[in-house]
């Protein structure tokens, strides 16, 4: 019990999501219990346990604030690599002092061989891009002379297998058309559904946009997307109305300069991206749609769907969708059926 950080919470979700789906509220309620613990000295507080950690935890520490303060990395990527990289050190050195310096490709492929037969073949690729990375880190401290990262053994792992699951033009619409903008709720919800659905923004996006973010002159809205990445948009006329209403008429008073605020006590900004997750699945239910998922992600790949359909090329979707890489785009031409008909050679003997 005294062990227990506020990693550990972020870790049995993630293990707990594998056998049961997660529910409303579960990591709040693990968030409240871990404070209630450490209120009543049951756990210590953070900041003594990291006076107490060990050399492993020190490292795995170390790393993590490279990857933030260095590469700028998304703090949910920097909470899954790290964990990859205290079980690699402490197989490596257990509890004994970390020295960098004596690492070489044997441990690294020896780790790897045995923790991938473990793993779903996503996870075991994301610990093997945790694992290189680390090693980059290791060799830019000087620690390491040799570029270990390219002892890291590759995870076979097939691109773009899966097609996006995304809402339809039709099912947005109704969506859309359901939400009650007589009430304050019913404003934000139908500001931030526009955001997701006619700029595709992703839920991290919308919860981070500030105040000032919006160019209300020339009709822009400056997005913060991942790694710190920042992409001025242009803002739809319809989004900008959506947006103004809600400040002008539902936006709770508040010193915060987010710009969508909690509607219950304490009123303040969303803490994460799963208030909006639980806002489009309640809108969805009450819309008494039968969407494939429940998630925001829908409503990005429901646009770059819609816009390849309407002629738009895939430079222009992943300019708006801020992709860094093309190959990220090009996921996209798979849900043009009609597209990929008209390239479809005839079976031999004709149609049976």
């Amino acid at each position: 019990m005294r062990s227990i950080c506020s990693d550990h919470p972020v870790r049995y979700l993630r293990y707990r999501a594998r056998r049961v789906r997660p529910g409303r509220g579960d990591a709040a309620a693990l968030r409240h219990l871990i404070g209630f613990l450490r209120r009543e000295g049951v756990i210590p507080d953070e900041k003594k346990l990291a006076c107490q950690s060990t050399p492993v935890e020190h490292c795995a520490q170390a790393f993590g604030q490279y990857l933030l303060e260095v590469r700028a990395l998304a703090r949910p990527t920097i909470i899954n690599y790290v964990p990859f990289i205290r079980s690699f050190l402490q197989d490596r050195f257990g509890s004994a002092r970390v020295t960098l310096s004596r690492l070489c490709a044997s441990d690294v492929v020896r780790f790897v061989q045995r923790q991938a037969p473990r793993l779903h073949k996503k996870t075991a690729k994301l610990m093997t891009t945790a694992l290189g990375s680390f090693l980059q880190y290791a060799r830019y401290l000087g620690e390491v002379t040799l570029d270990l990262a390219a002892a890291v053994p590759i995870v076979a792992n097939w691109s773009m297998t899966s097609i996006p699951r995304a809402i339809s033009a039709e099912h947005v619409r109704q969506l859309l058309a359901s939400i009650d903008r007589r009430t304050a709720v019913g404003l934000r919800d139908y500001a931030i559904l526009l955001l997701l659905a006619r700029l595709g923004l992703r839920s991290g996006e919308v919860v981070s946009l500030e105040l000032d973010d919006i160019d209300w002159n020339l009709g822009q809205v400056n997005v913060c997307g991942k790694s710190g990445q920042r992409n001025r948009l242009p803002l739809p006329t319809e989004v900008g109305k959506a947006i103004a209403a809600y400040l002008r008429r539902g936006r709770p008073e508040s010193t915060s300069r987010r710009v969508f605020l909690r509607a219950r006590v304490p009123i303040c900004a969303f803490r994460g991206t799963s208030g909006i997750g639980s806002m489009v699945r309640h809108s969805l239910e009450r819309a008494g749609i039968k969407a494939t998922t429940s998630g925001a992600h829908q409503f990005r790949h429901g646009l770059a769907t819609e816009m390849l359909r309407q002629g738009a090329s895939l430079s222009e979707i992943g300019d708006l969708l801020g992709h860094r890489h093309p190959q990220t785009t090009k996921i996209y031409t798979k849900v043009d059926i009609k597209a990929l008909r008209t390239l479809a050679l005839p079976w031999p003997g004709g149609v049976r």
